[in-house]
């Protein structure tokens, strides 16, 4: 299974480039290559949405390395839901973040 994410923002241009940096920190804090699959945007009623794809082998290392300690949720979908907003916010990303497949 491959997560995936949406996230929304109104100042696309300047945040994703943060979201590129940080996905590509937690693939090296996770010493996991290509785990992550940002998708093209696309507008709707003033927003930028794109979505953010993780691979298994990156879930599996967030999921097993004990990094979603802390995150809430009742089930494993909605904390690594909420481990990844939190990560992304933690470096200056306000975008906001949804589930949509687990």
């Amino acid at each position: 299974m491959q997560p995936l994410f949406q996230l929304s923002t109104r100042k696309y241009k300047e945040e994703i480039p943060l979201v590129k940096k940080a996905m590509s920190e937690l693939e090296g804090i996770c010493n996991v290559k290509d785990g992550c699959i940002i998708s093209e945007p696309f507008n709707r009623a003033g927003w930028t949405f794109f979505n953010i794809q993780l691979s298994p082998d990156l879930t599996s290392v967030i999921e097993t390395s004990g990094m979603m300690e802390g995150a809430l949720g009742y089930r494993i979908a909605e904390q690594l839901k909420n481990f990844l907003g939190h990560f992304l916010e933690s470096r200056g990303i306000q975008a906001r973040i949804e589930k949509i497949d687990y």
